[in-house]
């Protein structure tokens, strides 16, 4: 394999479900005994066995895995047509500073603005998730808001370092000015690159910004960025507490009971950013990515009172069709008996907002 073919596997495999070793199945501690989802060698999921998933990773790329039925009647799925927004720039300038307002810029990047601040999540404006610019997996629409139009931003929020969540060009062209708010063991990748505004959070610590608590959560995934570093760092998700209600934010994950515990311990979201995308062959990223059920699932073990489909529609990572995610949520939505009101997918660039 050239080396351009060895940097493009190593992009897939981070960017999707390989979780070699995700481990413990042990309860968290007492007073003074180590949080289950610490490891010796650094990370894990406590509610997960002990088993490495690299070799299913190439029974996958290869074609060697069980046969499923599709999730979706294939010839059912329309031809892959993004509803696409020309943002309102005044609007993203001009936030009303009594209400909720978020805009999706593709994927799981969005803008949250509320209590005066302007909020990015897992910023991704680059061509490709992978770690070189000429290969790997490419961006098939441009992000729903030109990065140059975003507003003053105060804070962003890092799920995790898998490329389609961390992107190094997009990190770098933010600069300074926002202070980035991470899960344990990736601060020093962002010290690396001169950006010393940034602090780390174990889950449940929280922190504040002004009017806002932002609030590191669990959530069932991984983390790599090369052979070496697998689990080195935290992955988490978000729940920013603001003036105008709390937003969870998922980030990237399977489903595991978590969910149940957030919604008890911070309450109810007024909104939540749920992944509905990257979910096929199931064998394979049951674990570490949502199908729209179980997006549902999350939706009503957090309680929330609304939610937004992410993580589709963006970059092909997975074997869905494109389209398909929208489709399949409705579905789900009809088979739990919630109206589709509840849980929206927006166009690329479509800001909405929750007073």
């Amino acid at each position: 394999m050239t080396p351009v073919g060895a940097l493009v596997w190593l992009a897939l495999i981070s960017c999707l479900a390989v979780s070699c070793g995700d481990v413990g199945t042990e309860k968290a501690g007492g007073p003074g005994q180590q949080p289950s989802h610490h490891g010796p060698r650094g990370f894990r999921n406590p509610h997960l066995p002990d088993r490495g998933r690299t070799g299913d990773f190439f029974r996958w790329r290869l074609g060697l895995g069980p046969e499923e039925k599709p999730a979706w009647p294939p010839g059912e799925v329309p031809s892959y047509r993004p509803r696409v927004v020309s943002p309102d720039l005044a609007r993203l300038k001009n936030p009303d500073p009594r209400s909720l307002q978020v805009t999706w810029i593709g994927h799981a990047t969005f803008l949250i603005q509320a209590g005066g601040l302007n909020i990015l999540t897992d910023p991704m404006f680059s061509e490709r998730a992978s770690p070189v610019s000429f290969a790997g997996p490419k961006r098939l629409l441009p992000p729903g808001v030109p990065f140059q139009e975003l507003p003053h931003l105060d804070a962003v929020v890092i799920s995790h370092n898998h490329y389609d969540h961390l992107d190094t060009a997009t990190v770098q062209r933010l600069g300074p000015g926002p202070r980035f708010f991470v899960p344990l063991g990736l601060g020093a990748w962002f010290q690396d690159l001169g950006l010393n505004n940034v602090l780390e959070l174990d889950w449940w610590q929280s922190a504040t910004l002004g009017p806002v608590r932002l609030v590191s959560v669990p959530v069932q995934h991984f983390s790599q960025r090369t052979p070496f570093n697998h689990n080195q760092s935290l992955w988490c998700g978000w729940v920013l507490q603001t003036p105008g209600g709390s937003v969870f934010f998922a980030g990237d994950t399977g489903y595991s009971p978590d969910f149940r515990e957030i919604g008890a311990r911070l309450g109810p979201p007024r909104l939540s950013l749920i992944p509905i995308g990257g979910y096929q062959p199931r064998w394979f990223m049951r674990t570490m990515h949502l199908n729209p059920p179980e997006a549902v699932r999350v939706h009503r073990d957090l309680g929330s009172r609304q939610s937004i489909g992410m993580h589709w529609g963006t970059f092909g990572l997975t074997d869905e069709p494109l389209g398909e995610p929208p489709l399949y949520l409705e579905k789900a939505l009809r088979d739990a008996g919630l109206p589709c009101e509840e849980f929206i997918t927006l166009g690329l660039g479509e800001t909405r907002s929750f007073p």
